[in-house]
């Protein structure tokens, strides 16, 4: 199926949906933040909407195998992007002095590292019965095991972080 025009018509459907899932999800914080809640409404169902396209596209590409494949696959996505993409994009940022892009492509590439080091904890505990729960720094996208006093990637209070 990988060599069908379907399969590449279902990926290029599932990263265009991906992407306007976050566009309108930018967008209504935007619209939040300037106090018009219904507009905000509006682009969140309508992210909604986009994920539950992009969620299905995935899915009939075959994409969505065993969890530990999921793992796996979770940890060479994270391993590319904090060895690979990130330092290219932190070079390229720098050069065109761009010190904005720099932190946040920083940022991302220091999460993404701890990233794929929960994904390769979790094939190590894949049967593990015990409920673990995750931290989200609501800032660089940091996740840890327990709230820690401050991120350690950009340093906002533990106080911050979200469960899950």
């Amino acid at each position: 199926m990988e060599n069908s025009k379907t399969f590449k018509n279902l990926m290029d459907a599932f990263a265009g949906e991906s992407q306007a899932n976050r566009k309108y999800e930018a967008y209504a914080k935007k619209a939040e933040a300037e106090g018009k809640k219904n507009a905000a409404k509006l682009f969140k169902v309508a992210a909604d909407a986009e994920t539950l396209h992009a969620l299905k596209e995935y899915e009939l590409a075959g994409k969505v195998k065993s969890t530990l494949e999921n793992l796996e696959d979770g940890i060479d996505g994270e391993t590319y992007e904090y060895k690979t993409m990130y330092p290219e994009f932190i070079k390229e940022a720098e050069e065109e002095g761009n010190k904005r892009a720099v932190q946040a492509f920083t940022f991302a590439m220091k999460a993404e590292e701890v990233h794929a080091a929960l994904y390769k904890d979790a094939i190590e505990n894949i049967d593990q019965e015990e409920e673990v729960f995750y931290y989200l720094c609501p800032v660089c996208g940091n996740i840890e095991k327990v709230v820690p006093e401050k991120c350690h990637i950009c340093n906002v209070p533990g106080s911050k972080f979200i469960k899950y």
